[in-house]
């Protein structure tokens, strides 16, 4: 391993990402993580959407080095799509290296421009993916919400008539630039007041999503410390045309329901399967969909069973 090309979360990384996305869950907790119930971490681990907002840089870093991003704009692929399987967690200070393979641009079936990433930590394999644009999104198509109404006059952390849960987040920019150092990435690329330079990064508004998920847990009176539950995949996909409009204070209406397919449980049940969300984060006062998510996790039991 080459220790050279490897970046390192602290404890400080970690505590800032979560502030910054107020991403409570225990397992990130210093002091708290102690409190899962057979938790075989044995420490504090970093979050899910901190790595991918590094791999998100990196990319971009890529993109920038071998002038891809004049082809994105040509052939007005506007949508940002990652697709992510998490194979362990990664702890404080472990080396971490992220390996970004050559692009490869399609034209059949559809146009897309498209990245194998594989990350480890300390050498061992921690995450696989792909990171994919493309003119069109790649998940969740374009869902049935015309029955969620005025989103701004509903109550926070609310079911809605159709099923789904709404939580309500607003784009801080001081968010914004911690998550961004949390992730060890150069803030001055996305803000600077003095250039009245406002640019969310990709990945901070679909990183409020734990937050929204974990509200969601409370409302079910989970026990986050009996019944942990840990992320396996996450497949988002990002509209760069809504993304480039927000501005600091932009609300942002989160939506979660249990996917159609999933066995009909909730987050929080002693007997649960693996369970995915279908999650979107809706802008502006024509809930333009900023972002769509499938989220999987499953219990922290199973993760046991295969670590033993």
């Amino acid at each position: 391993m080459n220790l050279n090309n490897a970046d390192f979360f602290g404890q400080l990384h970690i505590d800032i990402a979560r502030n910054s996305t107020d991403d409570f869950n225990l397992f990130h907790d210093s002091r708290k993580w102690q409190n899962i119930h057979g938790n075989p971490f044995n420490g504090p681990i970093t979050l899910g959407f901190q790595l991918e907002s590094l791999i998100e840089g990196k990319i971009a870093d890529y993109r920038r080095q071998h002038g891809e991003e004049k082809l994105i704009a040509e052939q007005k692929l506007n949508f940002s799509n990652y697709q992510f399987s998490f194979a362990n967690a990664i702890k404080p200070n472990q080396a971490i290296e992220v390996d970004i393979k050559e692009s490869v641009f399609k034209q059949e079936p559809s146009l897309s421009l498209s990245n194998r990433v594989i990350v480890k930590a300390d050498g061992k394999l921690a995450l696989t993916g792909y990171k994919r644009e493309t003119a069109e999104p790649l998940f969740l198509g374009e869902p049935d919400l015309s029955r969620v109404g005025e989103l701004k006059i509903q109550p926070d952390r609310c079911f809605l008539s159709n099923g789904y849960f709404l939580k309500r987040k607003f784009m801080m920019t001081s968010n914004a630039k911690n998550f961004l150092c949390a992730s060890l990435r150069d803030q001055t690329q996305y803000f600077d007041e003095l250039q009245d330079k406002v640019i969310f990064p990709e990945m901070f508004p679909c990183a409020l999503l734990s937050s929204a998920l974990l509200e969601k847990a409370l409302k079910w009176l989970h026990d986050f410390e009996r019944n942990p539950m840990v992320y396996t995949s996450h497949k988002i996909c990002i509209d760069r045309g809504c993304l480039a409009q927000l501005r600091s204070n932009d609300a942002v209406h989160i939506l979660i329901k249990p996917a159609e397919e999933c066995v009909a449980h909730d987050f929080g049940d002693l007997t649960a399967t693996p369970l995915e969300y279908a999650c979107y984060g809706l802008v502006n006062n024509t809930n333009a969909i900023l972002f769509r998510a499938s989220i999987s996790l499953v219990p922290l039991e199973s993760i046991r069973k295969a670590m033993a």
